[in-house]
């Protein structure tokens, strides 16, 4: 038997107007704004509780629970007046934010921005760039597939969220965890302190020190990416597959990091460092 589809009586697609999309457009969005501003605050719970009261409202009506319906009704128009003092706080940031800007409020936000990768990228690449001007040594190593709880374990666990300030605090001279590696890995900064394994790569420079080959070294073994900051002349490097890019800038370092880990070479099993950040400089 063939398959057909009729709409519901009543509904007449052509009598569909502009306005009538133009609304739904414009309230999908305001109700996505208000969502996401209220996301992660007190007043998310609150939010709950009052769309399960107006699903109760309407399940009362439906079947002529008059009484409950009534009760429900008369709540809910205390408990909105009651919502607007609790959060006033709130509110008063929701309509700041939205006088900033004639299109701030219905503007959608950077997909930079809003990616987690790419926020712990930015974070990165910003805190290697004040660490690189100022000379200070650093030694950050970004966990991927492989994990290595071994080499966490032999740190200070911290499971704290990234941020550039964090980063340069940890690997201030005379900060208690600056001397080691900070291990980065599920959206977190899992431990600083760590103590790396040091590179068994014979051909490797003379003039490399400890945190290049602990850099390397752990990029060996595993599909960690690590970035280093010497201390000496303040050059950015960067390792990944036991391969070591050296003298590289801020910019590099923040294209290089997006190849490995956003795009198309996140899927490759070895991956050549060096051809990637020759193809960024180009």
């Amino acid at each position: 038997m063939p398959f057909s589809f009729q709409w519901p009586s009543g509904i007449n697609l052509l009598s569909i107007r502009f306005a009538d999309i133009l609304d739904i457009v414009i309230v999908s969005i305001l109700i996505y704004k208000v969502a996401k501003f209220f996301k992660n605050t007190r007043a998310v719970q609150v939010l709950k509780g009052i769309v399960f009261l107006m699903v109760c409202v309407q399940l009362s009506e439906m079947f002529k629970l008059n009484t409950i319906n009534y009760i429900l009704q008369n709540t809910m128009q205390v408990g909105l007046l009651a919502v607007f003092i609790l959060f006033q706080p709130e509110i008063r940031s929701a309509l700041a934010n939205m006088g900033k800007s004639r299109f701030s409020f219905l503007s959608f936000d950077n997909e930079e921005d809003s990616d987690p990768t790419m926020h712990i990228i930015n974070a990165i690449t910003a805190s290697a760039k004040a660490l690189s001007e100022k000379k200070i040594g650093a030694l950050m190593v970004l966990e991927q597939n492989t994990k290595i709880m071994d080499i966490i374990r032999t740190g200070v666990t911290l499971d704290s969220a990234v941020s550039t300030e964090l980063l340069n605090n940890i690997f201030f001279p005379k900060a208690p965890l600056h001397d080691g590696a900070v291990i980065i890995g599920d959206g977190k900064i899992k431990a600083a302190a760590c103590v790396l394994p040091l590179s068994q790569n014979d051909s490797l420079e003379s003039e490399l020190g400890t945190r290049h080959r602990a850099g390397l070294g752990v990029t060996e073994g595993s599909d960690c990416i690590s970035i280093i900051v010497s201390e000496e002349t303040g050059k950015i490097s960067l390792a990944c597959n036991g391969g070591l890019t050296r003298n590289i800038s801020p910019n590099v370092l923040k294209e290089a990091l997006k190849k490995l880990l956003l795009k198309e070479e996140q899927n490759q099993k070895k991956v050549n460092l060096k051809k990637i950040v020759k193809k960024i400089k180009k």
